[in-house]
């Protein structure tokens, strides 16, 4: 039996834009060798780091994401740091907003920082919470958090800076994009994208949480977390 693992905090980022056929997501495929969901498409993401906690944002959180984040662990504005910075890594774009730095530059960053930029987390709306189940190689308790391109500094359509992690990055058409190979929970993020984007309104922010012995959902609420 595989020993039950740590849970890591982590950050997923579903940017969207306008396509010509309606709404596009941006998506890229992990690799065949990779420990977790190999060969599946994802969302740029992954693991807070330490020094995220550290990294001064341009511009806060939205309020409503700051008010369901706060009192949880890590800190909202870490959580909004990684997001940033995996999305950057990962496929070579910048949340960000013209400024100088006014503290070190962390290693992570030095690339961000010399286009000019501080990272801004000012369009990410979180809309899902999961944690991955026991028995998997990796554990993750994710949030993720919808952006729309227009708050990317510089050409969406640009990936050359993007880190080897995913390949086949793309933008497609969100009514196609279940031709992909998805993972399950996947699938019903873009669910809750789809609703959205088509302009309804969410009933609090779903949570499948498998940290205990039985899985539970709820969904959370300013109010409640």
């Amino acid at each position: 039996m595989t020993p039950d693992l740590p849970i890591r905090p982590a950050a997923t980022v579903i940017l969207t834009r306008r396509g010509p056929s309606g709404p596009e997501v941006l998506m890229g495929q992990r690799g065949a060798g990779a420990a977790f969901m190999p060969s599946k498409y994802v969302f740029p993401g992954g693991a807070v780091d330490a020094g995220d906690a550290a990294v001064p944002l341009a511009a806060p959180l939205p309020a409503e994401t700051q008010a369901l984040l706060d009192g949880g662990d890590p800190a909202p504005e870490a959580l909004a740091a990684a997001a940033i910075r995996e999305v950057f890594e990962e496929t070579g774009l910048a949340l960000g907003q013209p400024g100088d730095w006014t503290s070190p530059v962390p290693a992570d960053w030095l690339e961000f920082a010399a286009r000019g930029l501080r990272p801004s987390a000012a369009g990410l709306q979180l809309v899902f919470r999961a944690i991955t189940p026991p028995g998997r190689p990796r554990r993750f308790d994710a949030r993720f958090f919808l952006a729309d391109a227009a708050a990317v500094a510089g050409d969406p359509e640009d990936f050359s800076a993007a880190a080897d992690e995913l390949s086949h990055l793309h933008w497609i058409a969100l009514a196609e994009v279940r031709r992909l190979d998805l993972p399950f929970i996947t699938e019903v993020v873009l669910s809750e994208v789809a609703l959205i984007l088509s302009g309804g309104t969410q009933p609090g922010v779903p949570f499948f949480d498998n940290a205990g012995v039985r899985p539970t959902f709820r969904r959370l609420k300013p109010q409640n977390t």
